[in-house]
């Protein structure tokens, strides 16, 4: 079920954000979806770090230790999850600004739905090349953005134009909480928390 929504995002998003809506999941599936599609990226970030090395323009590729690799693989997949259920927060404490009023399950199912070609960009990194990785991570933000448009006003029952700020204001919300995160990222990468590199 949960690779039938995935593929239906991509194909169809709007008659699937409709069967969505229409299926009332439980909060263990809109988890569940979660927890397996974020294990894709740290994989292959993991794989990339430790096997394959990191290249960055004409330099030699960088590799980390496995220990490393592994520590960082486990940090960004807790990152993720908490992102995700940060922009569940977000969805759901803004709702009542626009007219909404979802279950917080159906703000995780936005958040979740939403976010998965943001995530799934990171399987990009088994060809560990930085302007490679970055454009996919690009075009899977911008499906992740389009995908929230579309599905906020079906998943939340408002018109399109309420959904449009709706919409506006999740997306302003979740480049700050990037922001906040790549700063905390930087705070403790530099304070000794750092990879090992091989």
């Amino acid at each position: 079920m949960i690779l039938n929504h995935i593929w239906g995002l991509y194909a169809h998003p709007v008659d699937e954000w409709k069967s969505i809506d229409q299926r009332h999941e439980s909060m263990t599936f809109a988890l569940s979806h979660i927890l397996i599609i974020a294990l894709l990226p740290c994989a292959a970030a993991y794989y990339a770090s430790a096997h394959l090395g990191w290249s960055i323009g004409a330099r030699e590729a960088t590799f980390l230790t496995q220990s490393s690799a592994m520590t960082m693989a486990i940090a960004m997949y807790v990152g993720i999850i908490i992102a995700t259920f940060a922009l569940a927060y977000l969805i759901h404490w803004m709702a009542k600004t626009f007219g909404a009023a979802p279950t917080f399950t159906q703000s995780l199912e936005l958040a979740a739905y939403t976010a998965t070609p943001a995530i799934m960009s990171g399987v990009a990194a088994l060809y560990p090349e930085l302007w490679f990785v970055t454009m996919v991570f690009l075009a899977g933000v911008a499906y992740s953005v389009y995908l929230l448009y579309s599905g906020v006003p079906i998943l939340m029952h408002i018109p399109e134009e309420r959904g449009f700020m709706y919409s506006s204001s999740v997306v302003t919300a979740g480049l700050i909480m990037m922001v906040v995160l790549m700063v905390t990222s930087a705070i403790i990468w530099t304070n000794g928390f750092g990879p090992e590199y091989m």
